[in-house]
């Protein structure tokens, strides 16, 4: 067994060797920040936070003893647990980035350690996955740093989010609200990550696209969580996949999948559409029960934008921003954009100047 694991380390590390050239050639950019899937659930000392932030472009993810994600997580300690997931547990924990070996809290690199609780998922299905998802580096994903497979347990460690999900910042109290620029930095960010899933030999859709998944770093640069939901299943433009694969919460759901089962990349599409809209107003997805003839004229769209932003935006571009949702948002599938050409419209969009 430990020579057939061997010959898989091997052919992953070829496998990866090529695909970090690849990535280098798509990202434009690479900041490098810490993360949690859950880590707003948890508090987070911020005169440590600078030893937790690295200087390094995102390395490949290697394997972790799980005799270092025990020590590091003190065994599964219940006071290092952050919170439950659809099929997994999450733990906060400290590594050194380079040996990836437990280190000191407030020293090394801060993560998150992900226990899968899906124990009905076969060995060699799991391995299947990880063969995957340490393919995919971009700085608008929250990057998988390691894993461990050791005596048949199955855990991921992410890199921290210090600053919450997307959520916390526009729908609870707890956190300072975004402004207009950074709102729309952050629509940014996530068309981007959307779009390097989209554009790959093998599309990626992501099944559980929503603001809850969404997280922001350092910077409050933001960043996709949970797209290894969209890794296992075919993909494509005419991908279909099974409602029990799928995790689209309610207020998400693009009409195509509603009425058919069918989850494509234009699914997505329809989704940041619902996000932007959650972005503009500060309102959920789930009461944005809003037509279309309710956007026709810029003096009704003043009246869904979120009363915080009051005088930092201009006119014409929030109406700017509320059309490029709506066609987001198109009822057909084929008339919606790429988000290569959301990409696009969001980056002229940032030539706006807000008001002072």
């Amino acid at each position: 067994m430990s020579r057939v694991y061997d010959s898989w380390e091997k052919l992953v590390g070829a496998v990866l060797d090529r695909e970090e050239l690849r990535r280098l050639a798509l990202c434009d950019s690479f900041t490098t920040s810490n993360y949690s899937d859950h880590s707003s659930r948890f508090s987070f000392d911020s005169s440590a936070a600078s030893s937790g932030r690295n200087n390094f472009s995102y390395p490949i993810a290697r394997p972790i003893e799980l005799k270092e994600i025990r020590k590091a997580t003190e065994n599964f300690r219940p006071a290092m647990f952050i919170g439950q997931g659809v099929m997994c547990q999450a733990f906060r924990a400290w590594i050194d980035e380079h040996a990836l070996v437990a280190s000191k809290p407030g020293s090394g690199m801060a993560v998150t350690v992900k226990k899968w609780c899906n124990y009905l998922e076969r060995h060699q299905d799991w391995l299947k996955k990880i063969d995957y998802l340490v393919q995919l580096r971009h700085p608008k994903l929250v990057n998988l740093v390691g894993y461990c497979t050791e005596e048949d347990n199955m855990m991921l460690v992410y890199e921290f989010m210090p600053n919450g999900s997307l959520s916390d910042h526009l729908f609870t109290t707890q956190n300072q609200s975004l402004p207009w620029t950074r709102r729309i930095r952050v629509a940014l960010d996530v068309a981007r990550g959307l779009c390097y899933l989209h554009d790959r030999d093998r599309p990626i859709i992501h099944r559980d696209f929503k603001l809850d998944n969404i997280f922001l770093d350092w910077e409050l640069n933001a960043k996709l969580s949970n797209y290894s939901y969209g890794t296992d299943d075919p993909t494509g433009e005419k991908a279909c996949v099974g409602t029990h694969q799928v995790f689209v919460a309610h207020g998400y759901t693009a009409p195509e999948y509603t009425l058919k089962g069918h989850l494509t990349t234009k699914s997505n599409v329809y989704t940041f559409g619902v996000v932007l809209l959650e972005l503009l107003s500060g309102t959920l997805a789930s009461n944005l029960n809003l037509g279309k003839s309710y956007f026709g004229t810029k003096s009704r769209l003043l009246q869904i934008i979120d009363v915080r932003l009051g005088g930092q935006y201009s006119h014409d571009a929030a109406y700017e921003v509320v059309k490029l949702a709506l066609k987001c948002l198109n009822q057909d599938p084929k008339a919606r954009p790429r988000m290569a050409d959301v990409v696009v419209a969001l980056q002229q969009l940032q030539g706006h100047e807000p008001v002072q």
